[in-house]
Formats: structure tokens, sequence, C-alpha cells
């Protein structure tokens, strides 16, 4: 979603105060499958238009990710294969992925971000039955990037397929 001109990340919803109580169940947000967030994004590119903007909108997701903690800024988190570094870790709890990623780059913290918004807290089967291949050109996102950077975003989405198989 789009506000004055800058991004608003996130679903925005009225707060209801001393509601009924037959209000609050249905107030309840069941977690989105990656289907739905991957239609989010498409939408969100679509408002933004050209491609600066959208680079720019990816940018802006990579300043919103959570600090990577320097114990893990290691050589084996590291992505092979991207331009820039790139630190991805994967936690699994109660049958989902968590992962915490960064970059010192910000087009490959921007690309890698969206990655996360996408198939962070999945199951591994939804991350492996996902095409991101398809997701990606939905978004049109390879044909924006540099040669190098689109082989960077594929080693990405590699290991994060390859935590998700490792567990599944």
């Amino acid at each position: 979603m789009i506000r004055d001109g800058r991004y608003c990340l996130g679903i925005t919803a009225p707060v209801v105060v001393n509601a009924p109580g037959d209000y609050l169940p249905r107030m309840t947000v069941t977690p989105s499958t990656i289907e739905d967030t991957l239609a989010e994004l498409v939408e969100e590119f679509d408002l933004l238009g050209d491609w600066e903007a959208r680079i720019s909108y990816v940018i802006d997701l990579g300043k919103e990710l959570e600090p990577l903690p320097d114990v893990d800024r290691v050589e084996v988190n590291k992505v092979s294969g991207c331009a820039a570094q790139v630190w991805l870790v994967d936690r699994y709890e109660n049958g989902r992925l968590r992962f915490l990623a960064d970059s010192d780059s910000a087009i490959s913290k921007g690309n890698i971000a969206l990655l996360l918004r996408l198939y962070s807290e999945r199951a591994p089967a939804e991350i492996l039955a996902f095409d991101a291949r398809a997701a990606l050109d939905r978004l049109g996102l390879p044909q924006a990037l540099t040669r190098q950077r689109a082989n960077g975003l594929n080693s990405m989405v590699g290991r994060i397929r390859a935590a998700a198989l490792a567990i599944a």
C-alpha cells in the first residue's frame, strides 16, 4: 500500500475500543498463504508502475529487515553466487521455517527481504510446493535486475529451498 508517496507495509485496520465480545473473534487474522502474500506483492508492484519505483520499493523492503546478529554473519551463512555479501539463517520452530538475513548491498538486501516476506514462517512443504521462478516472473523482478543480481536472487531461493528440503 502506498500512502503519501511513502510505502506502508503490512495490513491496516481500524481499532475498535470497548467492542462487544462477539466482535473479537471476527478480528482474528488467519495466517496468509504464500500465494496470498504473492498476490499482495503483485498488487503493490502494479501500483508502483515503472521499474525505478519498484526497485526503490525493493530497497525500502530491505531497510525494514531486522538487524542480523554478528554471531550469524559467518561464512557458513553466506549465500554463494550473489554479487554482494548476503547472509541467510534459518530457524525451524513449531513446524515452520523462519529466516533471518542481511546484505551489504541495498538491492541484495531488498531482494532477500522480499523473499523473506514470501517464505519466512512457512511450513517446509509449502515452501517446496511454491514455484519461485513463476512468482518472481509475475513480479517482473528478474527482468529488472542485472544478470548477476538475478543469479544471486536464484541462489537465495535455492538456499531457502535447501533449508526446507533438509527438514521435509
